[in-house]
């Protein structure tokens, strides 16, 4: 297939993307922010400034679930929370986005549940393993009724309305070959991670920007939206999205990292590869009333991820 960049490690990235939040040390209550201080001086951070990604941590966070599987018998979700996170360091203000792996596994297991049917899901993970994980959720929510991930997740494609938050300024397109390797990382233990064939770093796409403006961009756009298309399904999408950011820290950073998905885009479509501005102009056209701009631009940006999307079932 052409347009595809092939990376050797001992862990493929999955082709995934992922829309992160990392909050100040100071909104973490004061036994959270403890143990994240700890942390942070233990392992240093993953990123120095807004241009650097985090590229190696996401690799190790792999590699970390797949110890996990590999170690003990398969179950439906880790038997205790990480306390591991992504930290990053912006104009010296320290920030920090947990991997809630045991919480994100829970919502793995819903998306789960309503993608496939009964008895390929009775095949993959059986009723009692189910019940049992959606009881010790229902016994942890109990004691943690206002958790929320810092991470979302999605496989093959980014979602349309997790570009909202971002403006085109925001775009940090990191080449291969550029600097250091993101995908060389060092793990608790002291020991390197895996350089890919070569040891040349592998592309990495990603955007950031301050929670205050993630907020304004998503509520302009959903203002938009509800004026002139109220009935579709982007509306009650970015609304969500809306909510979600809502729950964290008005000093945080918003991420959004194309991950593993690079791999599936290639150099040539990467470095082209520039949805949050056509949806922006989308946006514009549609505020503007020019509805046949607005279709346009929103096609182009669909079309691109159904092309990616559709590789999920190629061999």
């Amino acid at each position: 297939m052409q347009n595809v960049t092939a990376v050797r490690t001992s862990v493929l990235p999955p082709y995934t993307a992922h829309l992160r939040v990392y909050e100040p040390l100071a909104a973490y209550p004061e036994q959270e922010r403890a143990h994240w201080q700890a942390y942070v001086a233990a392992h240093g951070p993953d990123a120095v400034g807004p241009g650097q990604p985090v590229a190696a941590a996401a690799l190790t966070e792999q590699r970390a679930a797949l110890a996990e599987l590999l170690a003990r018998t398969p179950r439906a979700l880790p038997e205790k929370e990480s306390g591991r996170a992504y930290v990053r360091v912006v104009d010296s203000v320290t920030y920090v986005c947990p991997w809630s792996t045991r919480l994100r596994s829970w919502l793995a297991l819903e998306e789960l549940a309503a993608a496939l049917p009964v008895a390929l899901l009775d095949t993959v993970l059986p009723p009692a393993a189910r019940e049992a994980a959606e009881a010790d959720r229902e016994r942890w929510q109990g004691a943690h009724p206002d958790a929320r991930p810092w991470i979302l997740t999605s496989r093959w494609e980014v979602p349309l309305r997790w570009f909202l938050p971002f403006g085109a300024e925001d775009r940090c397109f990191v080449p291969e070959g550029h600097g250091g390797n993101p995908l060389e990382s060092v793990s608790a233990n002291g020991e390197n991670g895996e350089r890919p064939e070569g040891g040349r770093r592998a592309a990495a796409l990603f955007y950031l920007t301050p929670m205050a403006q993630a907020r304004r961009r998503v509520a302009r756009g959903y203002r938009v939206l509800r004026e002139r298309i109220p009935l579709g399904p982007l509306v009650r999408e970015v609304e969500q999205v809306g909510r979600w950011l809502e729950e964290f820290h008005p000093r945080s950073l918003v991420e959004l990292d194309y991950g593993g998905l690079v791999h599936l885009l290639g150099a040539e479509r990467l470095a082209a590869e520039d949805s949050v501005a056509e949806l922006e102009r989308g946006l514009g056209a549609l505020k503007a009333g020019d509805g046949a701009e607005a279709a346009r631009a929103y096609r182009l940006v669909v079309d691109r991820w159904r092309q990616v999307l559709a590789l999920r079932y190629a061999s």
